[in-house]
């Protein structure tokens, strides 16, 4: 039944916000850090201003993505991610903002252009000085081997490009955000607690703008008194039944 009233909502909607937080992802292998086997209930954080200036905090931190490392590089997307790239074949997708850093959306077909990391990525790693990219799966064999935190060929810290506590939001990918949320006529919250700030409020803001806001999640959100339609389940099932559900809608 839920899933027919999502279809039924996404149906009557051209310009849909997709957002999505981890809970899209733990049926691919990754696990919710946040949850009570979550690395960050064994890693102390390490601050950005402290990864700057002590070799030391670099080492903790390189060693944290490193015990997270393999599980993100193997991932791949499940039918969540790829109902998720149904919905955006049908031309109903304004744009896909994610707090997540697997990557597995755009594993998944979506092009670059559609998703917004907020919180950055894993795919990739980024010079502190000069924003040079590099691949990742060399740099983290090097760490693993040397102990020694990798440097970029302009003497620069390297960093997995994911944002750490205390490091600045990219304000340009908070910015679309936000406008993307301005122009949806229907926003979809998935796998996110709609707790960490400042990206719930992209959902939050579409919906005070006029949207329909519908929340998919396995257990309570922060959100839950602002939905329109509340759903109560496994994304990986609720999303492909939905999205069969809308393909005979359009088809009628």
């Amino acid at each position: 039944m839920s899933s027919s009233q999502l279809a039924s909502r996404l149906s009557d909607a051209r310009r849909v916000l997709v957002f999505t937080g981890a809970g899209i992802s733990t049926a691919s292998g990754i696990p919710d850090f946040r949850g009570p086997q979550g690395l960050w209930k064994k890693w102390r954080p390490v601050y950005y201003d402290d990864f700057m200036t002590s070799r030391e905090a670099r080492i903790r931190h390189w060693d944290y993505k490193l015990a997270g490392w393999h599980q993100f590089r193997d991932a791949k997307p499940n039918p969540a991610h790829r109902a998720l790239v149904e919905l955006d074949g049908m031309g109903r997708l304004e744009v896909l903002v994610t707090q997540n850093i697997d990557g597995l959306h755009q594993l998944a077909g979506h092009s670059e252009d559609r998703v917004i990391e907020l919180h950055g990525t894993n795919r990739k790693i980024e010079c502190q000085t000069c924003g040079q990219l590099f691949d990742p799966s060399p740099i983290f064999e090097e760490f693993e081997g040397t102990r020694e935190p990798p440097l970029c060929r302009c003497e620069g810290f390297l960093k997995p490009a994911t944002i750490s506590f205390g490091q600045a939001m990219p304000h340009e990918k908070l910015r679309e955000a936000f406008s993307a949320a301005s122009r949806a006529e229907l926003v979809l919250a998935i796998g996110s607690t709609l707790e960490v700030e400042p990206a719930a409020s992209v959902p939050r803001s579409a919906k005070e703008g006029g949207a329909v806001y519908i929340i998919v999640n396995q257990g309570p959100t922060a959100q839950d008194q602002l939905a329109d339609l509340r759903i109560e389940g496994d994304a990986t099932t609720v999303l492909p039944a939905a999205l069969g559900e809308l393909q005979k809608l359009i088809r009628r």
